[in-house]
């Protein structure tokens, strides 16, 4: 099978320009593709084998000239190719650059995204989610580019519920609550997604085995 060259891109997209009305000509200055249409600003397309920090510099570097600026890659193949294939677009429609995918079969082009300027819409949700565990979190516990067990907030609060049951033995969970300072003391206790936890009573809770493994630094 033939390495797959840059130039293999260009007539299928040249192709697809002409058929919206543009005059197009192939390496004019430092651009890849060049199309014209009357008085409206240049379309400017770069063509690469694959997405790369190269095209996307490219591309940003040919706004400069024009706001119409376009990268084209060959089309994705199969589910995982997919995936990469929208995250690069997501990341382009962030640039404020379209992208062109080139079926190379029989050439069809296929426009995901135009050059538009992006706002991204906020999400108060996860802002929310974001400032709540700020704000929850004890200290900062954590080294930033870690791959490793984090500790969140949840594990903070569910570690205080945990020492607190093994200074003061069996306790109500609203005991928990205001002697460890956590709040959800009671719900987290009786959820125990951490399996730290035994309920020995109606409502009342005490540390498990798991709890004490944890505490003593063998895990959680």
């Amino acid at each position: 099978m033939a390495k797959l060259r840059e130039t293999d891109l260009y007539l299928p997209v040249k192709t697809w320009l002409e058929a919206r009305g543009f005059e197009v000509k192939a390496e004019v200055g430092a651009a890849d593709v060049v199309a014209r249409r009357g008085a409206d600003d240049p379309v400017i397309v770069e063509l690469k084998t694959g997405f790369s920090l190269t095209l996307l510099q490219q591309a940003v570097a040919r706004q400069k000239i024009s706001d119409w600026v376009y990268v084209a890659v060959p089309r994705w193949s199969g589910r995982s190719g997919w995936r990469t294939f929208k995250g690069n677009v997501g990341l382009c429609r962030r640039l404020g650059v379209g992208v062109l995918s080139v079926r190379l079969e029989d050439g069809h082009v296929q426009a995901h995204c135009d050059p538009a300027t992006f706002r991204p819409r906020k999400s108060r949700p996860r802002r929310g989610a974001l400032l709540k565990e700020f704000d929850r979190r004890d200290g900062d516990p954590n080294l930033g580019g870690s791959r490793g067990r984090i500790t969140t907030a949840y594990k903070q609060e569910m570690r205080r519920c945990a020492e607190f049951l093994a200074r003061n033995g069996a306790s109500k969970g609203a005991v928990v609550a205001k002697g460890a300072g956590v709040a959800e003391a009671t719900r987290m206790m009786r959820e125990n997604h951490l399996g730290w936890f035994v309920r020995v009573a109606t409502g009342v809770y005490d540390l498990g085995p798991q709890g004490r493994s944890a505490l003593a630094g063998d895990g959680g």
